[in-house]
């Protein structure tokens, strides 16, 4: 039986796919909720790939998870923190961006020594 953060692979795939042509620049803007059903998939499928609760990953509005072994947070403002907006988190799941150019662009907040996701990235190739 899957578990509450597993993600189909070909529900993650389609959703990914139906953004594709945003992100390569070819394309308006997708309708939110195509746009928040790809960011959504691929922040489970990050959790999922990297299961743990030291690291808080936020794509607003669309969601957040947290994922990576270490300490557990359970109050508060946790001490590991990415935040970015979804055209970078969908980049950044797909490989169309690498994580230490997205950091360098100021295109991602990390903060925290565990908050370095280029290990897990990309979660799906589009």
């Amino acid at each position: 039986m899957p578990t509450s953060r597993s993600v189909d692979p070909a529900e993650l795939r389609a959703a990914v796919t139906a953004v594709a042509g945003w992100l390569s620049g070819n394309e308006e803007k997708p309708a939110r909720p195509a746009l928040a059903a790809a960011v959504r998939l691929s922040l489970r499928a990050l959790a999922a790939g990297a299961p743990g609760r030291s690291v808080e990953v936020r794509v607003p509005p669309f969601g957040a998870v947290q994922c990576i072994e270490g300490l557990r947070h359970t109050r508060g403002t946790p001490p590991n923190i990415v935040e970015t907006d979804p055209r970078t988190w969908l980049e950044l799941a797909t490989g169309r961006l690498k994580w230490t150019d997205a950091i360098e662009a100021g295109r991602v907040t990390a903060s925290g020594t565990r908050a370095d996701l280029s290990h897990w990235l990309p979660v799906v190739r589009a």
